[in-house]
């Protein structure tokens, strides 16, 4: 997806039309540690996360490097990062039977749980030059699942146990943001801008 293509859409108006368990994914700022995720996963994004409604509140659950595993308001995220949050509608042609209900709280299990720092590391390792030639491609999700996860692979983890495998022939914990993004489970609807900034490109 190009700049061109993007739809930058008000909060206020969009947070009715984003549904449990869709995809939210955080596009790369301009520091190192931004540019190098982003690069390593081949997209524009560094972070992925999952919408959730509670009562009334639409929540972000998300691990995040540093806070662990979380939940909170998404409005306070797009207010803090405009023009940074995409929304992804998932299962967009409702092909797959898929329980929007247990990925949210499979999800919401990972709140309270330590940033998966060891598994990063060996997505970073298998990303570096003559290494990458070296080693067989993982498959087996439940390969190795005794450490915590990272951001995508959590997401990832949640997105099986309702019923479907967002990104097939691909380990949990191999799983970046970019790789969700170019999944067809997902769909782009919106990049989300505060009320404020109605009309502005980020």
């Amino acid at each position: 997806m190009n700049k061109t293509e993007r739809r930058i859409v008000p909060y206020n108006r969009a947070r009715r039309e984003i549904r449990d368990a869709d995809l939210l994914l955080f596009r790369r700022g301009p520091g190192l540690i931004h540019r190098l995720i982003s690069t390593s996963g081949r997209s524009q994004y560094v972070h992925a996360a999952m919408a959730a409604w509670w009562g009334e509140d639409l929540m972000c659950l998300e691990m995040l490097q540093f806070r662990d595993g979380r939940a909170v308001c998404l409005s306070g995220q797009v207010l803090h990062s405009p023009g940074r949050w995409d929304v992804y509608e998932t299962n967009p042609d409702q092909r797959q039977e898929f329980d929007r209900a247990v990925a949210v709280r499979r999800m919401k299990r990972f709140t309270g749980t330590r940033y998966g720092w060891w598994n990063v590391f060996r997505v970073g390792l298998r990303r570096l030059p003559v290494v990458r030639w070296l080693v067989q491609p993982i498959t087996n999700d439940l390969a190795d699942g005794t450490h915590p996860p990272f951001c995508s692979q959590a997401v990832a983890v949640a997105y099986r146990a309702g019923g479907v495998d967002p990104v097939p022939n691909l380990a949990d914990r191999l799983t970046e943001p970019g790789d969700l993004a170019r999944s067809p489970f997902f769909r782009y609807r919106f990049t989300l801008v505060p009320v404020s900034e109605e009309g502005k490109e980020p």
